[in-house]
């Protein structure tokens, strides 16, 4: 992985690797970095803040803000970890394509469809979430048909070239994080100004510590809190999966990798420390949105119409990120002989058809089966969705681990955008997240989640030396694009 290959253009898509299959094939370098920093920001901010929130602030209280900031730091390495393999090598198959190349085949299968799947099911669960948010104004209207025209309004925005896509994505984006960002300066100004509302006196900084202290459910809430926490931040790995349709990615990638989880720390711990600071975190509930329940507790009623708009913005958001980051993970699994080879297809705009059709399908599927089985299903899927973010994030590390590995042995041209703290730092983040699947088969309620994630594996591999022949076993071969330091090239 010579550093001869440092002479090719690294920003064309279709350069060949050493086994003469081509990466990135097809697809178009059309993301700008405002588009990729907007469709992270779109994946990691969606149901999860405006309606999931509340369950982490019932485990831990106020010390939650604690538990978003210590995993913040710990997402914010993986992605580093992530930015300097991307760097090196910048591919639409990203951390499938990574983990095939340096821990095993199997693990870049592994990952691949792990990631894809887990892309899918919160996608069904937005989609599910939407027919939902519809019947606030269309309370006479089957949610289904909501559910069915949000699929193929997907399938069409995802069927565009990629540089269209990312500008709905950037605008879907942009509405919910002014939302968050109003919210925070509505709040700000309620604390300090009062205009008039009850129980003013006891809104402020004060009230994270009035209502049992800090730590209301003691250090375990705080630890606990963990099992829901981590997974708040899942979907911001999708900055990866745009690596092969980045336009200048050496440059772009590690701008939104810098970027991307302080913005999603900050939006987390100052709008939660915002809306306990004006409601007892006591009195906030599963049954209704914290967005909601602030502003209904200072007299705001008409907060709910305005919420819903921005609750399906950011669905469809969120839904628009999943769909995109998950068919371009099966165009890499397909590019490394572990997906139909259909899948690496694309249309003379770049698009992957054929995996765009098979996850709007699998989303139709899922919301049909949510449908029919409703509780069965949202348990089963959702448990799988909790495990696999962990599983993704821990193979990452994994590939970064022995990337470094083999860039000493192989006395290759030094990273470009080098992990901080190395190695230190990245063997804390594999204890904190090993710490993480611990917590999970502790806590009583996320338990399941462990045990189908691992049924997951086993299927996987079962798959995997049933179906994947040839090319498909043999370790992934990536160009190094690494320049020497002070090249001055893009």
């Amino acid at each position: 992985m010579a550093p001869a290959d440092k002479d090719r253009n690294e920003a064309l898509p279709s350069d060949a690797n050493a086994d003469g299959h081509e990466e990135n094939a097809g697809l178009k370098r059309g993301l700008t970095a405002r588009h990729i920093r907007f469709m992270a920001l779109g994946s990691a901010i969606g149901t999860g803040l405006f309606m999931g929130s509340s369950e982490s602030i019932q485990a831990a209280g106020p010390a939650v803000l604690l538990a978003y900031i210590i995993g913040g730091a710990a997402v914010f390495m993986v992605m580093r970890a992530l930015g300097e393999l991307v760097v090196r090598h910048p591919v639409s198959g990203s951390f499938g394509q990574y983990a095939s190349r340096y821990i095993h085949p199997f693990a870049g299968f592994l990952v691949g469809w792990t990631f894809a799947f887990e892309m899918v099911l919160v996608a069904v669960f937005d989609a599910t979430a939407i027919g939902v948010y519809m019947g606030f104004w269309f309370p006479g209207v089957p949610r289904w048909i909501w559910v069915l025209a949000v699929v193929f309004f997907i399938a069409a925005i995802n069927m565009i070239g990629v540089k269209v896509f990312g500008e709905l994505e950037f605008w879907f984006a942009l509405i919910k994080i002014v939302a968050i960002i109003a919210l925070i300066a509505a709040g700000v100004a309620i604390i300090i100004f009062g205009f008039g509302i009850a129980d003013h006196d006891q809104m402020g900084p004060q009230a994270l510590f009035d209502h049992g202290g800090f730590f209301p459910n003691g250090f375990w809430g705080l630890l606990s809190s963990f099992t829901i926490v981590m997974f708040a931040f899942g979907g911001i790995e999708i900055i990866g999966v745009t690596a092969g349709e980045a336009q200048n990615p050496k440059q772009v990638l590690p701008a939104a990798i810098n970027s991307v989880p302080v913005r999603i720390l900050l939006f987390y711990v100052l709008t939660l420390g915002v809306i306990m600071c004006i409601l007892p975190w006591n009195q906030i509930t599963s049954e209704i949105s914290p967005f909601v329940a602030i502003f209904d507790s200072v007299g705001f009623s008409a907060a709910a119409a305005i919420l819903q708009v921005v609750l399906i913005t950011a669905a469809l958001s969120a839904i628009n990120a999943d769909i995109f980051g998950a068919g371009r993970m099966l165009h890499g699994l397909a590019e490394q002989g572990q997906a139909p080879r259909s899948f690496a297809r694309t249309s003379p705009g770049g698009v992957p058809v054929m995996t765009v059709v098979t996850m709007i399908v699998a989303l139709l599927a899922g919301v049909v089966l949510n449908y029919l089985y409703p509780d069965q299903a949202l348990f089963l899927l959702g448990a799988l969705a909790t495990f696999a973010t962990v599983l993704v994030w821990l193979i990452i590390l994994a590939s970064h681990i022995r990337m470094k590995k083999a860039i000493a042995e192989e006395a290759r041209l030094p990273s470009e955008f080098p992990m901080p703290l190395w190695p230190v730092g990245s063997w804390i983040t594999v204890a904190f997240i090993v710490f993480v699947v611990v917590m999970v088969g502790i806590v009583p309620d996320s338990r399941p989640a462990l045990w189908v994630g691992l049924l997951w594996v086993v299927a996987l591999w079962l798959c995997y030396f049933a179906f994947v022949r040839g090319q498909g076993r043999r370790p992934y071969e990536l160009i190094d694009r690494t320049e020497p330091m002070g090249s001055g090239r893009n």
